[in-house]
């Protein structure tokens, strides 16, 4: 599919420059993507020797990119309402196909995502499933069990770990290495999900089981009425306690890795972890600031 074809996404079509830039314009670019858009992130992976530093910056910023067109942000925010999401999920499916054939597509974060993917040989199958998270999205999914939920959290973050390990230097067949990799995504996520129930919320979007609220009694789209909170703050320190135990598993994985790549690791689960940790010991007030 030739770019001009996209549908506009954030008030431009995606055409590419007369000359991309080079690897270092791409990765000042994600390195400023990473520090307005995670700052936790940015923190974390200073602690990389400067390849893995560049290359975890690459990754995240297409990371970032795609978040970004399919909840019609920038660098994160607020969520916005979008009525195109099927149009957005074709643009990125495109752009990031293009990339991993080594294509240019006029955007610095595939552009960036191709090089990173091609520099570590990461595997595809894990680009295809994190998209697949985007796709639930945009058709209004909503999780009905505990099974559901995870499920999700392994293709919008959990891939994110995979790819991170192969980046860091881990095989790609060491499966026992890359599932507690898995782990770490699957903790950060549920401790966001814990994080954003509000702002989720408020953009029509439940991530929470919905047997989970069944057994609270709480009926769907009632989650943050006021008399409800007490029901929500122990569904919240259930999910802070699920985020715990895969934290948890995830630093056994840390020993497959390069000394420095680890020390970053273990931040990085630490930094999260603390997310879902101060949402259990906020309680009912953890979504009032």
């Amino acid at each position: 599919m030739d770019l001009t074809d996209l549908p506009p996404i954030l008030g431009r079509s995606y055409v590419p420059p007369a000359n991309a830039g080079g690897r270092g314009e791409l990765v000042a670019h994600a390195r400023d993507s990473i520090a307005r858009g995670s700052k936790s992130f940015a923190m974390a992976s200073k602690l990389f020797d400067r390849q893995t530093r560049e290359r975890a910056w690459l990754l995240y910023a297409w990371c970032r990119k795609c978040d970004d067109i399919a909840d019609g942000q920038d660098h994160g925010g607020t969520l916005q309402g979008v009525t195109d999401g099927q149009a957005r999920l074709s643009t990125i499916r495109v752009l990031t196909d293009m990339a991993l054939r080594g294509e240019p597509t006029g955007d610095p974060a595939f552009d960036g995502f191709g090089v990173v993917m091609r520099e570590c040989a990461i595997p595809e199958r894990y680009a295809h499933d994190l998209i697949e998270g985007f796709a639930l999205d945009a058709r209004d999914w909503r999780p009905r069990s505990e099974a559901d939920m995870l499920l999700y959290c392994y293709h919008v973050a959990g891939t994110v770990g995979c790819m991170m390990a192969v980046l860091m230097g881990v095989d790609p067949g060491d499966r026992a290495t890359l599932d507690r990799a898995c782990d770490l995504g699957l903790a950060f996520q549920l401790a966001n999900i814990a994080r954003d129930i509000s702002e989720d919320e408020a953009a029509d979007r439940c991530y929470l089981p919905q047997e989970w609220l069944a057994e609270m009694d709480i009926p769907p789209g009632e989650h943050m009425k006021p008399w409800a909170r007490p029901r929500l703050a122990i569904l919240a320190r259930r999910m802070a306690d699920m985020a715990a135990a895969y934290e948890d598993s995830a630093r056994h994985g840390t020993g497959a890795l390069p000394s420095r790549a680890a020390w970053a690791v273990l931040a990085a689960a630490g930094i999260y972890g603390d997310i879902a940790r101060e949402v259990a010991r906020r309680g009912e007030q953890a979504w009032d600031h």
